[in-house]
């Protein structure tokens, strides 16, 4: 058997394989259960110009074949949300966090925490703002819905304030069933453990499959 002129590198034999599942001659196979089209891509914190690279690759190669993408930035999601609350909001804010850090590093945090928690946890927060992005597209184009494929990235602005495991548990039932891939910086813990940005406790609660 003949090898491969050029050896992929784990990323990206992951894409490789997840574009195989995306493209199934059965519709998309990116979970073993039944109308549950969730996935997620993990990937090295310090891969992720790389990753963005393999993003827009598979983009292309997918748009080529007639395939619609969705590209969902929780970075952006999360600062519209800050937005929302105004000015004076951030400014008091800022403010009260320099004063808290001055003090002790981790009271700023935990302070800091504690206002944008609110914002973007739970059924009501970023999970709601992902979910009105895939319907609206969905509920506009009913006839591509198993050629469209939604890819939630920029996690690690979500970092410390939030669990991925968690922003996919509200997503669930909430996304017309386009498939969802998650792209997920952090470390693989054991077979279904991930610790977001390879600092957190592993989390052991993930359903979607998880590539590599």
């Amino acid at each position: 058997m003949s090898l491969p002129l050029f050896q992929q590198n784990p990323l990206q034999e992951a894409f490789a394989a997840l574009r195989r599942d995306l493209i199934h001659e059965d519709g998309p196979h990116i979970s073993t259960m039944r109308n549950y089209r969730f996935a997620i891509m993990q990937y090295e914190p310090s891969d992720e110009f790389e990753l963005r690279g393999e993003v827009q690759r598979l983009t292309a190669d997918l748009v080529a074949n007639g395939w619609m993408v969705l590209s969902i930035s929780l970075q952006k999601l999360l600062l519209n949300r800050v937005r929302a609350e105004g000015l004076e909001w951030f400014e008091r804010v800022v403010q009260m966090e320099e004063r808290m850090a001055e003090i002790e590093p981790e009271r700023g945090l935990n302070y800091l925490k504690s206002k944008l928690w609110p914002l973007i946890e739970g059924p009501d927060g970023i999970a709601a703002d992902c979910s009105r992005l895939i319907c609206e597209y969905a509920d506009s184009h009913p006839d591509t819905v198993d050629r469209t494929v939604a890819f939630i990235g920029r996690a690690g602005a979500l970092y410390p304030f939030v669990r991925s495991s968690a922003l996919l548990r509200h997503l669930d039932g909430r996304t017309r069933n386009v498939p969802v891939v998650l792209l997920y910086p952090g470390e693989r813990r054991g077979v279904a453990g991930l610790s977001f940005m390879g600092i957190l406790n592993p989390d052991n609660d993930y359903r979607p499959r998880i590539y590599p």
